[in-house]
């Protein structure tokens, strides 16, 4: 049995919603925190995981890219923010959300890139709430980010929409990887790849009763949720998204988040059958 990762943010719903069913028989699927899925593939403790991009660089010797299933933007994204309380060229101490390292490494990149700042990171601990940091600015993600908390702040980013805006191209968030030794069985990594996309494709059919039954729980309309699936999410790995990747790889190596990695593939490596 193969032991699947997914993230357990709203913006997985899509890629998840008939994986079990898929799996059936031959693998398990837990949901987590994206830090949590990627430390469980770096320890072994999970096969195939759904992981922050950021960590696929770190890993890249021992991983590889499974499927055109992915968690990516080509605007704004709306669960990716950065809230400042200084004007956003005043930020010296940047509070990182836990929950995602990719979101993290990506808020640095842009303020970096666009404003010249380096600006001391502290953590901001998932339960805490933004009124408890102390920071010039934080960095929220996944689902406190599209509610986030009243305060006054004076400027406010939406990640994906200044990323796109910045290199003309998309951002890849989350993709599915797997350690190259859980993978050498033949025709595996073909299941394993089809089972994925096809799953996708299921979920992308179903967008508007996954957010039907979703919204409520989030505080969301209907429309608002259908909307976020199918405008500011996006779920494909295409040309565009592995570009936008390789720019990400290149800035994240250029200010020391990342080492050691190579440039992203052009093209999914074949799948023998």
């Amino acid at each position: 049995m193969l032991r699947f990762g997914a993230v357990s943010y709203l913006n997985t719903k899509p890629l998840v919603e008939t994986l079990p069913r898929h799996l059936d028989g031959w693998g398990t699927l837990r949901l987590d925190l994206p830090s949590r899925l990627a430390g469980d593939l770096a320890a072994g403790e999970l096969d195939v995981a759904l992981i922050p991009s950021v960590e696929y660089f770190r890993n890249q010797s021992d991983y590889e890219i499974m499927s055109t299933a992915a968690i990516a933007c080509r605007g704004p994204v709306w669960s990716v923010r950065v809230l400042s309380r200084v004007p956003m060229r005043r930020i010296r101490t940047l509070a990182l959300d836990e929950g995602s390292r990719t979101s993290a490494a990506m808020a640095q990149v842009l303020l970096r890139e666009m404003h010249g700042l380096a600006p001391q990171t502290v953590p901001f601990p998932i339960g805490s709430q933004a009124d408890d940091i102390d920071a010039d600015a934080l960095l929220m993600i996944g689902d406190r980010a599209m509610h986030p908390a009243r305060g006054t702040y004076r400027e406010i980013w939406d990640l994906g929409d200044r990323w796109c805006r910045w290199t003309e191209l998309p951002f890849v968030f989350a993709m599915w990887v797997a350690r190259r030794d859980r993978i050498t069985e033949p025709g595996l990594a073909r299941r394993i790849d089809q089972s994925l996309n096809a799953s996708r494709d299921e979920g992308i059919d179903q967008l508007e009763s996954i957010a039907v039954r979703e919204a409520a729980g989030q505080g969301l309309t209907n429309e608002d949720l259908y909307r976020y699936f199918a405008e500011n999410l996006y779920f494909h790995l295409g040309p565009g998204e592995r570009s936008g990747l390789e720019i990400f790889r290149q800035k994240a190596t250029a200010i020391g988040l990342i080492s050691d990695s190579t440039p992203v593939p052009a093209t999914m490596l074949s799948r023998p059958s």
